[in-house]
């Protein structure tokens, strides 16, 4: 027997809540978002919403595990269990990274986080707990299986993964900082595949190019 609407609907309170907060952080920024329009656009009162979370600051760690994390860990799944050289590999990633960030708000989070990690240290705190370093200890560990096969050259793996993701970050910051004031427009997907293309050369060795 199916359950009653209203208790299904409880159960997905959460995440609709987590929703609405993930586009109000995204537009507005940690500090200037309100709960009450969080708990408007989730459809909810605002006591309705503190039955769920105390405060801003857990609303914010339950987005990030709620719509940010569950990507991160499912790239991560991805990637481990291909099995494919590392040049496609890379590849598959950064196609992977280009088609989420064109549906995740993740470009708007980070630049949050970074403008207001000062006032706020525990947004920086979280975002590095549950995304950064899982990104990048799951990049780290695949360079250390490509170098263990004599795919990648020698060098510190975590320095690797860094040469990989810090173009990313930084174009997913321009195009949430710069390109509303008239920078000329960024084509994230064409970025990750040259981007691809120009470090595979120089990870590569010469025995697999």
């Amino acid at each position: 027997m199916n359950s009653p609407r209203w208790q299904r609907r409880a159960e997905d309170r959460p995440r609709e809540i987590c929703a609405a907060a993930l586009q109000v952080f995204a537009e507005k920024g940690f500090a200037a978002a309100k709960l009450d329009e969080i708990a408007k656009r989730a459809g909810v009162s605002k006591g309705t919403l503190y039955l769920y979370f105390k405060d801003k600051e857990q609303l914010f760690r339950a987005v990030i595990r709620d719509t940010v994390v569950p990507n991160v860990e499912n790239m991560r799944a991805d990637l481990i269990q291909t099995g494919i050289p590392f040049d496609q590999l890379i590849r598959f990633f950064f196609a992977q990274f280009a088609m989420i960030t064109s549906q995740v708000p993740i470009g708007a989070v980070a630049k949050m986080v970074v403008s207001e990690s000062r006032n706020f240290p525990e947004l920086a705190k979280v975002w590095h707990d549950e995304v950064v370093s899982k990104a990048l200890g799951t990049v780290t560990a695949l360079i250390e299986m490509a170098q263990a096969k004599g795919e990648v050259r020698e060098g510190d793996a975590r320095l690797h993964a860094f040469t990989l993701l810090g173009p990313m970050l930084m174009g997913l910051l321009y195009r949430e900082t710069l390109e509303p004031v008239g920078g000329e427009p960024l084509d994230f997907a064409a970025l990750t595949h040259q981007h691809a293309e120009t470090v595979l050369a120089g990870l590569l060795t010469e025995e697999v190019r």
